[in-house]
């Protein structure tokens, strides 16, 4: 199957593309292609000489064109339709809840008494310590 899509050429990070007719089993970076169908400098947002009828004529043969180059197609009015979302789909962002805040309960008076009431110094010490006169011996 033919393909048309943009093929990266230019020096490290001055990109520069050539929009070329291939076989879409050909790899981006091969460099093999049919055609040279035109030029685009993504840095300028130029596009130069596109072939508008040899690009036409490949389409009415049978050629894919990737989402990309479609979405310049459309919007140089070279071919009419909407255009394709390219980007990779986001996971839905998930809004947290209102974080509710902690209810404040009124303690009734005498179960407020209950708790503060005083425990013997007897009671808070374990039996199975030993007093220190126990250890001495």
């Amino acid at each position: 199957m033919l393909k048309i899509r943009l093929q990266r050429v230019g020096r490290k990070h001055e990109p520069t593309f050539r929009l070329v007719l291939t076989d879409s089993k050909n790899s981006t970076k091969s460099g093999r292609y049919l055609e040279n169908l035109g030029n685009y400098d993504s840095r300028h947002g130029e596009t130069s000489n596109f072939k508008t009828d040899r690009i036409t004529h490949w389409m009415s043969k049978g050629a894919q064109v990737s989402a990309t180059v479609h979405n310049m197609l459309v919007s140089k009015k070279i071919i009419e339709g909407k255009k394709i979302n390219v980007l990779p789909l986001k996971k839905p962002v998930i809004k947290e809840a209102k974080k509710e805040t902690p209810v404040k309960t009124e303690i009734p008076e005498d179960i407020k008494e209950e708790i503060v009431e005083e425990v013997p110094a007897e009671e808070l010490t374990p039996t199975t310590e030993k007093s220190v006169e126990e250890i001495a011996q």
